[in-house]
């Protein structure tokens, strides 16, 4: 590659982590370029170690991080220049390799079977290439009898070896799909352009995918974040806290004490204040697939308990129930929270659909006197009231009673108001905010809560 050709796959590199949402400086930037001129392209994995060391900041970063590096420097160009040969053959070679755990020659089988079996179009490769047409052709899952009895055959494996000899071959496999999956992208993207399936093709990281579309792999992966974002806001909100209890310029006294200086303020005071730490009452909508976001954001304030004064959780799917015995501190299970909460409260009466109105009413009837004047108020949900009476006047009591109430809506503003959403008939009533993801949630949470 030329000087410039590297230049433009670097800042393309930094380009499109940034719009994925890393952060990265100009100094980072010179030291990637630093890092490329030092270790070169002679060993591809030791420039990937590089960048990766001289642009990421979390672990988190690097599944995003690979994927775009598997773009802007790929491992070739073009189709591998040979025939692939025919679907049984490239099984039988992609059996052998596995079971030798030759991962040099299972990179090349996957390059083979993407041009072999992953074109489509009218011709092969005319249109693109699919990873899932290519896997689902080749299908490599059904070979881990195969690669199993044949490993077996040369040293033998019984009883507990015999589990982790499968575990191993699972693991192979699944390195085999992934490699699929990065050179069917890496096709694409010659054809369609780099830049363009960086931004469409490419999963986010765990903090910016939407709560209502995260698979349990990636809700798995979110719990995993919930003690460095508590750890970042607690700094955040210690912080306004101290700002908070020096107090602003007390003017008259200000101006009493320059008398003694010729009317020149030598010494401001400060009107002293206690800042108290906040109440808060979480009201959650655990129903479908809301209960995500609600599940992070309870482990989320699970894990700031310290920074309030008292914390109660309410649950509710068309009733409300307490929940904050299921959240304390250090006790609850992050995995099966959301399980526990269905399964032990009482949250049902009719149907398994989210009543609004029924929930809300309830919680002012029953729970009314947890919502007092230092009280601030996280309403978790979309909305969407199946068509029943959204109960305004319980959400008005709420707010009357409370300091301040918030509602963080995980769907998207646009989607606010079509169908049965009664959001915009809440927004007039209480402050509505837009909370798709983990990283929205941080922002709002430091930026809402008082101190």
């Amino acid at each position: 590659m030329s000087a410039a050709d590297v230049t433009d796959r670097l800042v393309g590199l930094v380009a499109a982590l940034r719009a994925h949402g890393v952060r990265i400086g100009t100094g980072e930037s010179v030291d990637a370029a630093q890092a490329v001129t030092e270790l070169g392209f002679t060993d591809r994995e030791l420039l990937r170690e590089g960048l990766a060391a001289t642009l990421l900041h979390t672990p988190d970063q690097r599944r995003l991080f690979d994927t775009v590096f598997d773009l802007y420097f790929p491992h070739g160009v073009g189709a591998p220049g040979e025939d692939p040969g025919d679907r049984d053959d490239l099984r039988d070679r992609l059996a052998r390799a596995l079971a030798d755990g030759d991962e040099a020659l299972v990179a090349r089988l996957a390059i083979e079977a993407v041009d072999g079996l992953g074109g489509y179009g009218s011709s092969p490769g005319a249109d693109g290439w699919s990873s899932y047409q290519t896997l689902e052709r080749l299908r490599p899952q059904t070979l881990l009898a195969r690669v199993r009895d044949d490993i077996r055959g040369r040293g033998g494996a019984d009883g507990f070896t015999d589990r982790l000899l499968e575990d191993e071959i699972r693991r192979r496999i699944e390195a085999f799909r992934a490699l699929v999956a990065t050179e069917a992208r890496r096709r694409v993207a010659e054809r369609r352009g780099r830049d363009e399936i960086a931004r469409r093709a490419v999963a986010p990281t765990a903090d910016r995918v939407d709560f209502l579309y995260a698979g349990k792999d990636r809700l798995a992966e979110l719990r995993r974040t919930v003690q460095p974002l508590a750890r970042k806001l607690a700094t955040r909100m210690a912080a306004r806290r101290r700002r908070a209890a020096r107090g602003t310029i007390d003017l008259r006294r200000t101006l009493r004490g320059s008398l003694s200086t010729g009317g020149v303020p030598m010494r401001p005071v400060l009107r002293r204040r206690r800042p108290s730490r906040p109440e808060l009452v979480l009201l959650c909508d655990v129903s479908g697939s809301v209960s995500g976001f609600s599940d992070f954001t309870m482990l989320l304030v699970q894990a700031l308990h310290d920074q309030f004064s008292k914390v109660r959780v309410f649950a509710f799917v068309n009733r409300v129930d307490e929940v904050t015995g299921f959240l304390r501190h250090g006790v609850a299970d992050p995995a099966g929270l959301g399980a526990r909460i269905q399964s032990e409260a009482r949250l049902t009466a009719y149907h398994g659909s989210s009543d609004y109105g029924v929930a809300l009413g309830e919680f002012a009837e029953r729970h009314g006197a947890a919502v007092g004047p230092r009280t601030t108020v996280f309403v978790l949900g979309d909305a969407r009231t199946n068509m029943s009476d959204p109960n305004l006047a319980a959400v008005r009591r709420i707010a009357e009673q409370a300091r301040h109430v918030h509602w963080l809506n995980p769907e998207p503003r646009s989607l606010w108001g079509t169908g049965d959403s009664a959001a915009p008939e809440y927004a007039e009533l209480v402050a509505m905010h837009e909370c798709r993801n983990a990283h929205q949630l941080g922002d709002l949470v430091g930026r809402l809560l008082p101190v």
